[in-house]
């Protein structure tokens, strides 16, 4: 026989060696083979699973931070509402105090320049006659005595009319 073709011993001893080889290789490697295989394969759809599982979770948490960012605009924009109506009243009342102690501040300094110059009228009026009885007096050459207020009260009186006509 050759070197290419091998005798019956040996062709028998391949084939028990190629056997025990292949009956270890079933039964102890490609268990632990198939088993490894099996635990990755599912690491790998665990993993898959859970990664939809979190991508899910998270698009229910994306939703529910959208509308309560929604909500909590809604609530921004009514506050700012009602604060600026708030505004807006306080500003309306504080000008209507405002104007309220503005006319109250008026009429009392009406009533105070009035009184003011009723009192200067008063003392003018006696200046008046004490500095005409002595320029009179003056100019005549001698002392003269106001007896008579009658004339001067007519005098005043004569002039209080023409000044109201003057103003009319």
């Amino acid at each position: 026989m050759g070197i290419l073709i091998p005798g019956p011993a040996e062709t028998l001893i391949g084939m028990v060696s190629f056997a025990v080889v292949f009956v270890c290789m079933t039964k102890v490697l490609l268990p632990r083979i198939n088993k490894v295989l099996d635990e990755r394969k599912d690491a790998i759809e665990g993993q898959a699973e859970r990664a939809e599982q979190l991508a899910t979770e998270a698009r229910e948490v994306l939703a529910e931070y959208r509308e309560e960012l929604a909500e909590a605009r809604h609530e921004v924009a009514r506050l700012r509402q009602e604060a600026l109506e708030q505004g807006t009243q306080l500003i309306a009342e504080i000008r209507a105090e405002g104007l309220r102690e503005r006319d109250a501040m008026i009429a009392e300094a009406q009533a105070r320049l009035a009184a003011d110059r009723l009192i200067a009228e008063t003392e003018l009026r006696g200046d008046v006659v004490s500095l005409a009885t002595e320029l009179a007096g003056r100019v005549v050459g001698e002392p003269l005595d106001v007896a008579d207020s009658g004339i001067v009260d007519r005098f005043f009186s004569d002039l209080d009319a023409r000044s109201a006509a003057g103003l009319q």
